[in-house]
């Protein structure tokens, strides 16, 4: 990516903004979207100026310029909490909606159709969602195999991880080892082996394209994970934003309290232990990192977005960290656009 030509596109429900890096090093930062309360983001791989946007109860979202610009792609009347694009198939992307359900389109959202055989997972009747009135389980996050269009994996908050082999024809259960508690879930960029998973109880990964998962927690010291990233270029190379599990000082984790969310961006590189970034970032983070995004076209390239608005930015697999100048007034979903 063309570091004179960054281009951020953040999230906080009502609270949307696009930014975009000027040749001498500043941000010009306007506001998108300012009547829509926006709960997902995603973009386009196979034509970066595509995103698409997840709304609460107005469908999907499509801009085919940058995110300048939006239009109604359909799953009107729905609330949308996660899309993924698929990085195989050209203009195919999942939405999960609130209740859980999924829908695909193969039309770049002209049209869509529900993945029925999601409503069958053995121990539905189970999930649910203590997060936001009324408290029913949703699809919080889609991850799509990059080497493997059949294969998805599904995350509910609160519920289960579920896999389909067949491009969502049938599902399995929770798989063993997941984290039920789902809040991002996604595949390395390239290799359809490793998938990542954070959430309520820390962080969870799969060596086996979702089949089978793990949680390491050697020198994870909290359990409220959120946000989980992969280094494009060394996919053992993975990133978490934990903070502390449920409070009842706050009465909610400590994550979601703004100004004491006592919050760490952790890396694992390997077999090794978890270890605590610094090298500039506040100790701990005073607001949830609540987007991690590493960059594609720059292995070692990491952003974290941070409930304040704040965007931080390592260059070096989060050894030194840096502000950037600008303010995107709240952050729950980020994209970084190519």
């Amino acid at each position: 990516m063309d570091a004179e030509k960054r281009t951020l596109v953040a999230a906080h429900w009502k609270s949307n903004y696009r930014a975009v890096e000027t040749e001498d090093g500043r941000w010009e930062v306007e506001r998108i979207l300012p009547d829509q309360d926006v709960r997902c983001l995603e973009m386009d791989r196979r034509q970066s100026a595509v995103l698409y946007a997840g709304t609460q109860g107005n469908g999907v979202l499509r801009s085919d310029d940058r995110g300048i610009t939006w239009r109604a792609a359909g799953l009107e009347g729905l609330v949308v909490k996660s899309i993924s694009c698929s990085p195989v198939e050209p203009n195919t992307l999942y939405a999960g909606t609130k209740p859980a359900a999924i829908f695909v389109s193969r039309n770049g959202g002209e049209s869509w159709t529900e993945l029925e055989s999601f409503q069958d997972i053995p121990g539905r009747w189970y999930w649910w969602s203590p997060a936001e009135k009324p408290f029913k389980a949703y699809v919080q996050s889609i991850g799509l195999s990059p080497s493997d269009p059949q294969t998805i994996v599904a995350g509910v908050e609160w519920g289960a991880v579920a896999r389909s082999t067949d491009g969502g024809k049938s599902w399995s259960g929770h798989l063993k080892g997941a984290l039920r508690d789902c809040h991002t879930l996604m595949f390395h960029y390239s290799d359809g082996d490793w998938v990542y998973e954070a959430g309520d109880g820390g962080a969870a990964l799969s060596r086996d394209g979702g089949g089978s998962w793990t949680r390491p927690k050697k020198g994870l010291d909290r359990r409220y994970g959120w946000a989980c990233a992969a280094d494009p270029g060394k996919p053992e190379v993975w990133y978490v934003s934990v903070s502390p599990g449920f409070s009842g000082r706050h009465f909610q984790p400590a994550g979601h309290v703004d100004g004491q969310a006592e919050t760490y961006i952790f890396r694992k590189a390997g077999g090794a232990a978890w270890e605590k970034l610094s090298g500039g970032l506040p100790q701990p983070l005073d607001y949830m990192a609540y987007a991690l995004v590493t960059d594609p076209h720059n292995s070692g390239h990491l952003y974290a977005g941070l409930s304040s608005g704040e965007v931080w930015f390592s260059e070096d697999y989060g050894d030194r960290w840096d502000k950037l100048p600008l303010n995107l007034a709240g952050v729950r979903n980020m994209l970084l656009v190519g």
